[in-house]
């Protein structure tokens, strides 16, 4: 079947099937993405397509297996559904983790990204000045500007829960 032939074909029989699948599923939508996976599949092979006696009955009867193996993967997603139970209630965060975030979010950036990742992530300086692309110095520097400057926003229990008591940590004094 040449190029033109099968746009003629797809042309008169993309319609017809789209109905038919539609009857079978009761899903137009679902329909006319199988046919046109179907005819996908038939364009692969247009070139010996027109040796099956029937091209329509073979865009229609893949269409068919292709809405029926839908329907098995939505059932046993459903059914998968089904047997997980919902994931019981996860509490909110706590007071003094909203008042760090708050607190985080009014310092520049660079000191809130090096605070959250040497005092969060329990990265070293090191491995922040290299996640930064930033000099070990300058590192250290923000973290002490980030830690004054958190010392000032937040009451000194969370100042002391952040990580930042005021004590520098043995790996990131200047």
């Amino acid at each position: 079947m040449t190029e033109d032939e099968f746009d003629a074909f797809y042309a008169s029989a993309f319609p017809r099937t789209v109905g038919q699948v539609y009857s079978f599923t009761g899903d137009h939508g679902q329909a006319q993405d199988v046919v046109q996976e179907a005819f996908v599949r038939a364009w692969d092979r247009r070139r010996d397509f027109l040796a099956t006696e029937a091209p329509e009955a073979w865009i229609r009867t893949v269409a068919m297996r292709l809405a029926v193996s839908h329907w098995r993967r939505a059932r046993r997603w459903l059914e998968l559904v089904r047997r997980t139970p919902p994931p019981g209630h996860a509490p909110g965060p706590g007071p003094e983790h909203v008042a760090l975030v708050a607190a985080l979010r009014q310092l520049p950036e660079p000191q809130r990204l090096a605070i959250v990742q040497h005092h969060l992530c329990d990265l070293s300086v090191e491995q922040v000045a290299s996640e930064t692309g930033a000099p070990t110095g300058t590192v250290k520097a923000r973290l002490a500007r980030g830690r004054a400057a958190l010392a000032k926003l937040l009451p000194a229990s969370e100042v002391a829960a952040a990580g930042g008591s005021g004590e520098n940590k043995e790996d990131d004094r200047a």
